[in-house]
């Protein structure tokens, strides 16, 4: 319990922060995962750029999927 009562005294502020605004970095730790998967995933890239667009490909949220035709 007095470990408990410690670590409640020390991230005191943060539970304030979150119940005054109720926002986790869990969108941010989500967004960091998908990069860390893509890095892994390619093995390396050639260059910085192409990382980028790799990042931009798989996080953008785009639908990729064709439209259909008349």
């Amino acid at each position: 319990m007095i470990a408990v009562a410690r670590m409640l005294k020390r991230r005191f502020e943060n539970i304030l922060a979150y119940l005054r605004h109720r926002i986790t970095n869990a969108a941010s730790e989500l967004i960091n995962a998908k990069i860390q998967w893509v890095k892994y995933t390619a093995r390396g890239f050639r260059n910085k750029q192409n990382f980028i667009h790799a990042i931009y490909f798989h996080c953008g949220g785009f639908d990729l999927a064709p439209l259909p035709t008349k």
